[in-house]
């Protein structure tokens, strides 16, 4: 028996949104529920940026230090930091991630050396990474990797940001969502269902290395 020999399944947003309604018992009447639903979507994709399972998003940087400066701002996609070395040529030295009270509680916060603790700021726009010492010379660097944001739905004709094997658990959570506003009387059987697709793909997830091995790499000067 012949097979298709093709392995490039997807969903558009638009599809994506028909199934959403189809489980939730009814259909896509109007132009606004589309772009409630694309909200939705976004604010799904909001909800796992919470939960920090997007690991896909993995990414890697290299940020070159300037002597007397303390703070660098993360890619502009960036969501946080999850590790960060000092790099002299081809020696890595790991460093330290404080917290907020931790960092003003450091003497001397302009004294310069070599860097061995740093301090994450998750801003609105941005992220800012602050180190301690602050870098006495030019030729070293920060190596690190953060997770990205998932982008947005984007036009309808788009597909989401999202590997396959999250394509069940996406259905269902915007059927989830969507449903507390068309179809409430069945937002706690498809809250269940969605907790449910949504472990499989994270138990998947942690069973396979191969989004987590193969970051992006940024390098900014």
């Amino acid at each position: 028996m012949a097979t298709s020999g093709t392995t490039t399944f997807d969903l558009s947003i638009d599809k994506l949104v028909e199934r959403a309604y189809a489980r939730c018992g009814t259909n896509l009447r109007t132009g606004y529920e589309l772009s409630a639903a694309r909200d939705n979507l976004n604010l799904l994709f909001s909800e796992w940026g919470n939960r920090g399972i997007h690991l896909w998003k993995v990414k890697n940087h290299t940020q070159n230090l300037t002597a007397g400066t303390t703070t660098y701002t993360a890619p502009s996609d960036a969501s946080d930091v999850l590790e960060l070395v000092f790099r002299n040529g081809s020696t890595d030295t790991s460093m330290t991630k404080i917290s907020r009270s931790e960092y003003e509680n450091l003497p001397n916060k302009t004294s310069q050396g070599t860097p061995s603790q740093y301090y994450v700021r998750r801003n609105l726009s941005n992220v800012n990474i602050t180190l301690y010492q602050t870098p006495n010379t030019t030729d070293t660097q920060i190596n690190y990797y953060y997770v990205g944001r998932i982008e947005d739905a984007g036009n309808y004709t788009n597909t989401a940001d999202a590997p396959y094997r999250f394509l069940p658990c996406l259905v269902s959570g915007l059927a989830y969502y969507t449903s507390q506003e068309v179809a409430p009387e069945r937002s706690q059987e498809l809250e269940r269902r969605y907790e449910a697709e949504l472990q499989r793909a994270l138990t998947e997830d942690s069973q396979s290395t191969s989004v987590h091995i193969v970051p992006r790499d940024f390098y900014s000067g």
